[in-house]
């Protein structure tokens, strides 16, 4: 119950936080925005919270955005920030010597002065990262080689900046401190789902005379990671790669070989959903020239039989895109595309699983979700018929990935000329917004009864993500550039829990890399090491 507990203390301080931001903030005069009125749907609808229209982004040419509701509205506030919040944070880092690395999800105020920072001088295009999870630790390791940083900042949950910290040491850069943004815990409701006995237990049950493969998603603590290791061979993935680590798996393995994946049960589930619909609507020679050269359908089949998803583990954003959202999707939306994360729950991936056979649509990554916009968006811009149009994307992720979106769509817009139009959907229920008392407000993001986000639709925004802010940031840019607060940066450290100590006579921090470094393995040489394989036969 506390990780619950605390998971709704966060949710409202988020909530509160937005709240405050749209009531006194201003948009920049800077950038240009739509004057229309809001949608007349909305005007009908605030206050008894249908569901018949989500909140959306509409981004033109010429830099246009066009935000349809209060919560697009909160999103769209902060995409061209204050100038003089920009210069600020470019100054401090110069004069402090630091880089910054931040995930997708971040707070979309936080995200656009980043981008911005990036973007306002050739001093600082390698100082800001704002990428995957799995991304910011390379970014990191990059602006150390190119810039010589003297300490990063990691904007992101611990077991992020666990995992840069990581990465760094191994790259040589390990006397590089990593900095939090603040000095209070920054959980994450999956990564604790794989912290408790339960996980263990199920890992050693499932591997119990079988030559299996542990697929541990990466976004889990160093600790879990080391523990996992400990109990059975396990390898790492991301949303981007999980898919081909099974693949290869299974053909180097053969058709023994047992997969367990966790601790994320929707993007365990969804990718059994994917090879069943691969097995009943793919044949041989597609999945041999689109999926692995080395399989078929046959093989597929045994993949997912020998499959064993953690059936108690899933990510409190992700969980909000349920019944609700997808009953509005498929009633009113059915000519959109749509994006859905891997760990997003079945209904909503159906969908997408079923828009992606047709080209209509995505399933993976926040990198493949980004990516797919983009394409869309520059076949449109670049084709005469099509380069007027206005293209529909539902963002089946969380509503922090708008940013990147954006400045994706702006790019292409500029370099093509094109007149096309990209309106990025939030899939957001009718219980993620509540009523406030204020005329001008009407209705913020975030559910009534001081409940957090709900579970009928979502609040697309992950609350854990959100205890990164702006002010954070700049303090603790003002504290390393000052020289004389390393007792307070100290609590801004990375956790660190293994330090010292020995899991089967084996450092523990040894174990928590390892799997991460099996992963690198394989990305580079595109097939799993021999050392990964000897476990793997070793255990049946």
């Amino acid at each position: 119950m506390k990780a619950f507990a605390t998971t709704r203390a966060v949710i409202n301080h988020s909530q509160k936080r937005l709240t405050q931001a749209i009531g006194k903030r201003t948009l920049s005069t800077n950038r240009t925005l739509s004057t229309q009125p809001v949608d007349p749907v909305y005007s009908s609808t605030m206050y008894n919270q249908a569901v018949d229209i989500f909140p959306s982004i509409v981004i033109g040419p010429d830099k246009t955005i066009s935000p349809q509701g209060p919560f697009a509205e909160a999103q769209a506030q902060f995409l061209d920030p204050d100038p003089e919040a920009v210069k600020q944070i470019s100054d401090s880092l110069l004069k402090s010597n630091m880089g910054i690395v931040a995930h997708y999800y971040m707070d979309v105020e936080l995200q656009g002065v980043l981008t911005a920072v990036q973007r306002s001088s050739p001093l600082m295009a390698n100082r800001i990262g704002i990428a995957d999870s799995l991304k910011m630790g390379d970014i990191a390791v990059n602006m150390c080689k190119t810039d010589n940083v003297q300490a990063v900042a990691c904007l992101g949950v611990d077991f992020m900046s666990e995992s840069v910290a990581a990465i760094m040491d191994r790259n040589g850069f390990g006397h590089v401190p990593v900095y939090r943004a603040t000095s209070a815990s920054i959980g994450c409701s999956l990564a604790e789902s794989a912290e408790r006995d339960v996980y263990r237990a199920w890992l050693e049950k499932e591997k119990a005379g079988e030559k299996a493969l542990h697929v541990i998603y990466i976004n889990t603590s160093l600790e879990t990671k080391a523990v996992s290791a400990a109990a059975a061979p396990t390898i790492t993935c991301t949303s981007s790669n999980v898919l081909q680590t099974m693949l290869q798996a299974s053909a180097q393995v053969g058709p023994d070989l047992k997969i367990l994946y966790g601790p994320d049960t929707y993007m365990g589930w969804n990718l059994e959903t994917f090879f069943e619909t691969i097995v009943d609507s793919w044949d041989d020679e597609r999945i041999r020239t689109d999926l692995h050269p080395e399989h078929s359908r046959k093989t597929i089949a045994r993949l997912r039989e020998k499959m064993n998803v953690f059936p108690q583990g899933n990510c409190v954003v992700h969980h909000m895109f349920g019944q609700s959202v997808v009953d509005t999707v498929e009633k009113h939306y059915d000519d959109a595309f749509v994006t859905a994360h891997l760990e997003v729950p079945g209904e909503m991936f159906s969908i997408g699983m079923k828009k992606s056979l047709d080209d209509r649509g995505v399933v993976g990554s926040t990198s493949d979700i980004l990516n797919f916009i983009s394409k869309k968006v520059h076949e449109a811009a670049i084709d005469p018929r099509t380069s007027k149009d206005r293209l529909r994307f539902i963002l089946g992720t969380e509503a922090g990935m708008v940013t990147a979106v954006v400045k994706s769509v702006q790019d292409i817009l500029k370099k093509t000329g094109g007149e096309v139009e990209a309106e990025i959907v939030f899939p957001v229920a009718s219980e993620a917004v509540m009523g406030v008392d204020d005329d001008e407000l009407g209705i913020v993001p975030g559910a009534g009864g001081g409940e957090g986000c709900s579970t009928a639709g979502g609040c697309a925004t992950c609350p854990f993500m959100k205890m990164n802010d702006l002010d954070a940031v700049q303090d603790i840019i003002d504290m390393v550039g000052s020289g004389d607060s390393d007792v307070i940066l100290k609590s801004h450290l990375p956790p660190d829990r293994l330090r010292g100590k020995m899991i089967d006579g084996v450092p523990a921090t040894e174990l928590g890399v390892e799997p991460i470094m099996f992963m690198r393995d394989y990305m580079t040489n595109k097939k799993l090491s021999e050392a990964l394989l000897a476990r793997v036969c070793q255990g049946s």
